[in-house]
């Protein structure tokens, strides 16, 4: 039968285009769900803060096997080294989006953190902050940043409970301190948490002097020298890694051994902090976010640290760097693309509950951040961090007070 051609018309024509458009639509969502996920993981790899940055790196090189073990998705991890610069920082971050970043890591300085964030939420590119405290990440209405890290104020209100458990454990307690701490972004704000928030916890010492640094100092002589005038029970810090060594060897230099070295962030826990000092490195208790040595992903994490990093103790830049690439590829599970926007929808999403950090799991409010996570107090013990609070998470007993260093070979 034959059957007389239809006139072509402009309707015609737009119904064909619409279909057209659709069968070359259809294959580019396919590649999109097949990923993988291009992850950006921005970390200061080189500059003043590169031991740490070149830590969280190594969280980045154990979880491809980890995360397909527990059968999420592959990732495909893009890095990038901020230099421990904000400028290089927020460059970098762009240059990665250019790039075909669909989903940013970083990238443990707050400052730089922050620079991020703001490319991050230009661009609509979900950012998740695997260390970053400055209260600001998540208060200022950000719909794409992420925080699985707990705030300045979330440190220290742990901090001080943690610190009256150490207290009651050891059946004494300082009368004193000196507050020393950096006067960068994160030390700043943990400063002004400190006024803010220790008259709500009745501690039982007082704060005799407070004395700030540049992180990137190479010699804290006068300061030491200043905080030992005062005569304080103990050192109440917010460090980094650099200048947790200047410290102590300050300490030593000036024969000077107080009560206790109370730490409240990085840097007294890093494991160049122990291969450099050696025996002078045990004691220092650190307040800080930290893994449960007694769940299962906590204990797969150090295993494969192990393996892959003989000699290298478990720490906060292994398993935060590691949560937040577990996010990601949680996320990217449940969204099924690699669209941004509808993985920060998943991200919104989260609930983790098997992870490995000490608290509750990983699930997010709605300014973004994580409020089940929770800190640890640790202690060096003969090279590495052990867990001496909370109880429920802890593997050892806390000691009191600090050996004296003038009596350790």
């Amino acid at each position: 039968m034959n059957r007389t051609p239809m006139p072509t018309t402009r309707r015609r024509l737009l119904a064909g285009a619409a279909v057209t458009a659709a069968a070359i639509a259809a294959p580019a969502i396919v590649r999109a769900q097949s990923g993988p996920l291009k992850v950006g993981v921005l970390l200061p790899r080189s500059g003043f803060e590169a031991g740490i940055g070149q830590d969280c790196q190594r969280g980045v090189a154990i979880a491809p096997a980890i995360l397909k073990s527990i059968g999420l998705p592959e990732l495909a991890i893009m890095d990038g080294d901020t230099e421990s610069s904000v400028e290089t920082a927020r460059a970098r971050a762009a240059k990665m989006v250019s790039d075909g970043a669909q989903c940013l890591v970083g990238a443990f300085d707050s400052g730089q953190t922050l620079a991020i964030a703001q490319v991050a939420e230009q661009n609509g590119v979900p950012l998740i902050v695997n260390i970053a405290a400055a209260p600001q990440l998540t208060e200022q209405g950000y719909k794409f940043v992420f925080r699985n890290f707990p705030t300045a104020g979330m440190i220290l209100s742990d901090a001080f409970t943690d610190q009256k458990e150490v207290f009651a454990a050891v059946g004494q307690s300082p009368k004193t301190v000196v507050f020393m701490h950096v006067n960068d972004t994160f030390g700043t704000a943990m400063a002004k948490g400190i006024n803010l928030l220790m008259p709500k916890f009745d501690m039982p010492y007082k704060i005799l002097d407070e004395i700030a640094y540049d992180p990137a100092a190479r010699d804290l002589s006068v300061e030491v020298t200043k905080a030992k005038a005062s005569n304080p029970d103990a050192l109440l810090v917010v460090s980094r890694l650099n200048d947790a060594m200047l410290i102590t060897r300050e300490l030593v230099k000036q024969r000077w051994t107080p009560q206790a070295i109370m730490s409240m962030g990085p840097g007294w826990y890093e494991d160049e902090y122990f291969k450099t000092l050696g025996k002078l490195a045990d004691g220092p208790l650190s307040f800080a976010p930290w893994f449960d040595p007694n769940k299962k992903l906590a204990q797969q994490l150090e295993a494969a640290l192990a393996k892959a990093y003989p000699g290298v103790n478990l720490n906060t830049n292994h398993v935060y760097t590691f949560e937040a690439l577990l996010v990601a590829a949680d996320a990217y599970k449940r969204a099924g693309t690699t669209d941004p926007k509808a993985l920060a929808e998943a991200i919104r999403s989260t609930n983790i509950t098997d992870n490995a950090s000490i608290g509750g799991g990983i699930a997010f409010d709605a300014k973004g951040q994580n409020t089940k996570v929770k800190d640890g107090a640790m202690q060096n013990r003969n090279g590495k961090p052990v867990v001496v609070a909370p109880k429920e998470a802890s593997n050892a007993q806390p000691e009191w007070p600090l050996k004296p260093y003038q009596s350790r070979t």
